[in-house]
């Protein structure tokens, strides 16, 4: 079977964990979503790039969705949330997914 690379695996917490919280009206279950989807990315970052750089990924995760929140005031919700997670996505590329 194949991996899901940790680059999908980040967006998609960002981009799940947003989903869930605005369609179910329930923030906390959003949190959920992305507390497993960044959960997961760490241990994949972890295994393929080293604790260093788990760790600053995982920073960087956190900060995108802090910042995905004033970012939507200027462009709009999912443009905000889009944005962050491809920017995530690609740091974790460069990270680990293409040493993998």
């Amino acid at each position: 079977m194949a991996k899901v690379p940790a680059a999908v695996v980040a967006a998609g917490g960002l981009v799940g964990g947003y989903g869930v919280a605005r369609w179910t009206k329930k923030r906390q279950l959003g949190g959920v979503v992305l507390a497993a989807g960044g959960a997961a990315a760490a241990r994949q970052w972890r295994r393929q790039a080293g604790g260093k750089a788990a760790g600053a990924l995982t920073v960087a995760y956190v900060a995108a969705f802090a910042g995905s929140h004033p970012l939507a005031k200027k462009v709009g919700a999912w443009p905000a949330v889009f944005g962050v997670a491809g920017g995530v996505a690609l740091a974790s590329w460069a990270v680990a997914d293409r040493r993998a």
